[in-house]
């Protein structure tokens, strides 16, 4: 493994088992960044994505009033290069989260994401009340020279005081899915990012 990376990786763990969160900058590369934001699925029509639920199988629902993202999953077998590359660097991610924490996660549910100007995600918790997969939520964020008056930041409520986030290129973000409830704020630019979640059994592709 690139030196490099493992450092940001121990240093993501390190944080994850004292906040249960951790913020890496710079974990994709600017030309990683842009290899991404070439992607149909960022570049083309809004509505080739699928609008985003809340719930999960018969209770799924569609609510622009809670959430209002539009999202396309990832299948990991089909997905382009640089999509596999930034999986790599999940897999990596897995494996030192597993080592390190005991963490027993197997794989993971990845999708592109894209936020249109004056959408928002109302307070919640990513892991659902009657399946409890979902362990680690990861985001990496793909906005360039993103500027805090144009809002969307990631809002995150640990146990004393809330914490913001800006969704800015290449920054990862890491938290435990079944602990940390939090936000999107309302975002004034199209906000993209690639969003998933590391969970304790293999990806189905029900979700796809």
């Amino acid at each position: 493994m690139n030196p490099a990376l493992q450092t940001q990786l121990d240093h993501l763990v390190d944080d994850l088992a004292r906040h249960d969160l951790a913020v890496v900058d710079h974990f994709l590369s600017p030309e990683e960044v842009n290899d991404l934001l070439m992607l149909d699925a960022f570049q083309g029509d809004l509505l080739q994505l699928k609008r985003a639920g809340i719930g999960k199988d018969e209770g799924k629902q569609i609510n622009e009033a809670i959430r209002g993202d539009y999202i396309q999953w990832i299948d990991r077998e089909r997905a382009p290069a640089p999509v596999q590359r930034y999986l790599a660097k999940l897999d990596a991610l897995r494996d030192t989260v597993n080592r390190e924490l005991y963490a027993g996660i197997r794989d993971a549910e990845i999708h592109l994401t894209r936020y249109p100007i004056g959408t928002f995600y109302k307070r919640h918790l990513d892991q659902f009340k009657k399946d409890d997969h979902r362990k680690l939520s990861v985001i990496c964020y793909l906005n360039k020279d993103w500027q805090a008056a144009q809002g969307g930041q990631l809002r995150v409520y640990p146990a004393d005081a809330p914490i913001d986030i800006f969704p800015e290129a290449g920054r990862l973000v890491c938290f435990r899915s079944d602990k940390l409830e939090h936000e999107v704020l309302p975002t004034t630019r199209e906000r993209l990012s690639i969003t998933g979640w590391m969970i304790n059994q293999l990806a189905e592709l029900r979700y796809l």
